[in-house]
């Protein structure tokens, strides 16, 4: 496969989540489970969510839903090491937001895992697409690698095309 892209880079993500890892990740062959990944997106992308103030898990009239999501795996990682997920802005539109994310072993500088994650904002009530979160539009550009590295502005990238920040999955 020689479309598959490289491992991401540390400095390719502006904002990095240390999350802990348990017992329970690592399946049979003793690393972490490929499912457990998606846990860690997650965990990444809501904490960043209900520290900027764009989510309040019991009040917000506006929720994102998971509608895509995709990971590749470059090596395993094990409990009880923690990892640590890095976490860029790949695309804001009116109602949806992509995030790029990559898990890396402590203190890796080249991801052991990369993928993205798409929420759609809906209104909690009628479940029908909202506009993103005011509180989520004016902290974009805290995960914008353009706004802090100089290279391409996230807004503008095209999911799955390489940019000067590193590669999009």
């Amino acid at each position: 496969m020689t479309d598959r892209p490289p491992p991401a880079a540390r400095g390719d993500f502006p904002r990095i989540e240390r999350i802990s890892t348990r017992w329970a990740d690592n399946d049979a062959y003793g690393h972490i489970n490929n499912v457990a990944y998606y846990g860690f997106f997650d965990t990444a992308v809501n904490r960043w969510l209900i520290e900027i103030g764009a989510l309040d898990i019991a009040r917000s009239p506006v929720i994102g839903l998971v509608v895509e999501t995709g990971c590749r795996y470059f090596r395993p990682l094990a409990y009880p090491d923690p990892v640590e997920v890095g976490l860029r802005l790949a695309h804001l539109g009116r109602s949806s937001v992509r995030y790029d994310l990559a898990v890396f072993g402590p203190g890796d500088e080249t991801a052991a895992a990369q993928g993205f994650f798409v929420h759609v904002y809906v209104d909690r009530a009628t479940g029908r697409p909202a506009p993103l979160p005011e509180a989520l539009r004016a902290a974009a550009p805290l995960l914008s690698l353009g706004a802090e590295r100089g290279s391409t502005p996230a807004a503008a990238m095209e999911p799955g095309k390489r940019h000067a920040g590193g590669p999009a999955s």
